[in-house]
């Protein structure tokens, strides 16, 4: 790619001193880049040439395109911001900064690095939009090259675009954007249905196309004996938004009927009502699918007709009815807008386009945990809004599940906290009853009322959760500190450590470091009142204890519970027939333990890795060997007689998400002395909820003890021993 490629498309900008500042930012960066090259091999300023080829087409200033040639020079080159802010300006170093991660920081895990990022591009964000821009730009040209990467890369980007910057793009509206990243994190996610998808649209393409230039022809002959100028456009679903409607209604693509859409495009408001007349009279109309994103628009500016009508043999088609102007919005959202700031009359409006933003960053600075932060930002800004009235008729936007105490907080704090019921149209309604769109909703309030912690279980949105926290934090400190110190007690005592080892101000300052929080006492109120949850703190301890405490010193559980692998001894449990003195390891694909059939296998230079006799990974390495003619490398081996060696296991449990069930599954493993070594899970779009624990056992026996009280969890449907193949 090329400059000249850029500069055709910049038909907005044509000034010489524009002209000029670009040439000088590709020299800079072309420069600073200097050999540098992409995986795919290619010299890298490509790449920083592709994001600004993005940002033309949504047709952006000067500014913002120059900024996305030099998003990638302070990470990846020697060129500091300041030469960047003395070159080319404040705004363009503003744009860049915001742009650029944090990566020179040292992080303890992948995910708190991505929500540092994340928090840092919302406030550079609430400073200027154009930074989430230049990122999405950024992202999509990343996406489009995706496949040089290695497949577990290509997963994790993939993953991550779908969960935040899909929905980000359409929260700004930007529906290009966002229909392009849905579609290639979908082919890299889930291979085989986007290709199965693609085929079966591919196959009946001209059936569709006649189907769609038969309805233009009926709709242009209507609409222009009405007098009504338009511009009909066929318009196919992406391959994503398919997919989701087959999951949540359980069909194959056969059985999905409204696949096909036309787009009517007119001059004024007066002419989408018009038009929507004409359709309803020419086709019927299928009740509750008819919506009227005019006269009440989207959060992010998105104004259309939606009516879905039945024509021929049950045929479903989709109708969607705007002005050009509308149509600018969403195809180009915020982007499209941008403008507007130029011009102090329109810059309030523009501003309260934007207060999700300033509300984004507010409930982002009070989650000092990165799980909490990036689970409630999936929930809070990228799930499906349900629009609700006050009784003055005003729109209140909320995510899908809320609950009336929700649309009180929205309203205002102190609305919430003293919150004592509902009425929804008219009726009283329990405080956990889920609002839907139109729903007219009315706040009963008390002077006298106060929040309760049940509320942090059942409201939906972080704006809510995070001021009920706050209240809890401010109002009832002491009893929080107290709370706090009390189930930390209880919690360590459960793991046979002594509180006061681990009590201390010295070490509950250093692990307060880690959660934003400055004293001891922060510690224990933020642990009182849900802030941080105690198995958080209780995993920093065991680090940290290691640090101040001699080994002879810790407690037994200690140096078993820490939260890595645990080193295996040489031979600890395991003889070899005929043989001593063998390094022995165990396998970690299959994690034999005592009661196993196992055997061992000659590595080269590692000595003998024991494996279980049905372990797949096992058989492959056979046979690689019995074909590549390196004769038979198996061993008779056998378990020890000896009740001291402790093996690490890796569990799979699924079931339902619901509030407290990683904490009930923890109650079980630590009533059976079992020490955990590592956690992971993940949320499903169902509902579901899969975690995978590595948890430290004597034998099979003692296995089968775990797994049998993990099965009596309510809500847990399936526990198995999870091989790592």
């Amino acid at each position: 790619m090329q400059l000249s490629e850029v500069k055709e498309k910049m038909t907005h900008i044509r000034s010489k001193d524009d002209l000029a500042l670009l040439d000088a930012a590709y020299d800079l960066a072309r420069k600073a880049h200097g050999s540098q090259q992409r995986v795919s091999g290619e010299s890298f300023i490509s790449h920083p040439l592709g994001v600004a080829l993005i940002l033309t087409e949504l047709e952006l200033d000067i500014v913002t395109i120059v900024a996305s040639i030099l998003h990638d020079v302070v990470e990846d080159t020697d060129i500091s911001l300041e030469e960047i802010r003395a070159t080319f300006g404040n705004e363009v170093a503003l744009l860049v900064d915001g742009v650029t991660k944090l990566s020179r920081l040292e992080f303890h895990t992948k995910e708190e690095q991505q929500a540092e990022n994340l928090r840092k591009m919302f406030l550079a964000m609430a400073k200027d939009i154009r930074v989430i821009l230049i990122k999405l730009a950024d992202r999509t040209h990343n996406m489009r090259t995706l496949e040089h990467l290695p497949k577990e890369k290509q997963q994790e980007i993939a993953r991550e675009t779908l969960e935040i910057y899909a929905p980000l793009a359409h929260r700004l509206g930007i529906y290009k954007i966002k229909s392009e990243l849905e579609d290639l994190a979908f082919r890299f996610l889930n291979r085989r249905q986007y290709y199965y998808l693609a085929e079966k649209l591919a196959k009946k393409k001209q059936e569709r196309d006649e189907f769609i230039s038969n309805v233009k022809g009926i709709l242009s002959e209507k609409l222009e004996e009405a007098g009504v100028k338009a511009d009909i456009q066929g318009r196919s679903k992406n391959l994503y938004s398919i997919y989701g409607k087959m999951r949540e209604q359980g069909k194959d693509i056969h059985e999905i009927y409204d696949l096909m859409a036309v787009r009517i495009l007119v001059d004024s408001v007066k002419d989408c009502y018009g038009s929507l007349g004409i359709v309803h009279t020419l086709w019927k109309p299928i009740p509750f699918r008819f919506k009227d994103f005019i006269a009440m628009p989207k959060p992010n500016m998105y104004q259309s007709l939606h009516t879905t009508v039945v024509i021929g043999k049950n045929e479903l088609l989709e109708v969607q009815i705007r002005t050009w102007e509308m149509h600018r919005t969403a195809e180009y959202g915020i982007a499209a807008h941008w403008k507007y700031k130029e011009k102090v009359k329109d810059r309030e409006e523009f501003n309260e386009k934007l207060s999700w933003l300033r509300q984004l960053l507010e409930w982002s600075q009070d989650f000092g945990d990165a799980h909490e932060l990036m689970e409630h930002l999936k929930i809070d800004l990228f799930t499906d809004d349900v629009f609700v009235f006050t009784p003055k008729g005003d729109v209140i936007d909320l995510p899908a599940g809320a609950i009336p105490l929700d649309f009180a907080y929205r309203i205002h704090t102190d609305i919430g906290h003293r919150c004592v019921g509902a009425k929804v149209n008219g009726r009283l309604v329990t405080l956990d009853y889920e609002l839907k769109t139109g729903d007219i909703v009315e706040v009963l309030s008390s002077k006298q009322s106060s929040p309760s912690r049940d509320w942090l279980k059942t409201v939906k949105t972080s704006q809510a959760k995070s001021k009920i926290r706050s209240w809890f934090k401010k109002e009832k400190r002491e009893e929080n500190i107290l709370k706090g110190k009390e189930i930390l007690e209880r919690e360590l005592k459960k793991l046979n450590i002594e509180p006061h080892l681990v009590l201390k101000e010295s070490l509950l300052l250093e692990i307060g470091k880690r959660f934003n929080l400055l004293t001891e006492e922060d510690v224990y109120a933020a642990v009182g009142y849900g802030g941080v949850s105690s198995q958080q703190v209780i995993s920093k301890m065991k680090d940290e204890l290691k640090k101040v405490l001699p080994a002879e010193k810790l407690p037994a559980t200690v140096h078993t519970a820490e939260l890595k692998p645990l080193p295996k001894k040489a031979t600890e449990g395991v003889k070899v027939d005929g043989i001593s003195n063998l390094l022995i390891r165990f396998a970690k694909c299959c994690s034999p333990v005592p009661g196993d059939d196992i055997v061992g296998f000659i590595t080269r230079g590692r000595g003998v890795s024991i494996h279980r006799r049905d372990c797949m990974n096992l058989q492959n390495k056979v046979k690689e060997s019995s074909e590549s003619g390196k004769g038979d490398r198996l061993l008779d081996v056998s378990w020890e007689d000896s009740e001291t060696g402790s093996y690490p296991v890796d569990i799979e449990i699924m079931g339902i998400d619901r509030p407290n069930l990683l904490m009930e599954i923890m109650n079980v493993i630590s009533d059976r002395k079992v020490n955990i070594t590592a956690v992971n899970g993940r949320t499903n779009k169902d509902k579901t909820v899969t975690l995978h624990l590595t948890v430290v056992i004597k034998d099979l026996n003692h296995l089968e003890l775990v797994i049998n009280g993990l099965n009596r969890v309510k809500d847990i449907f399936s526990v198995r021993r999870h091989l790592q193949q």
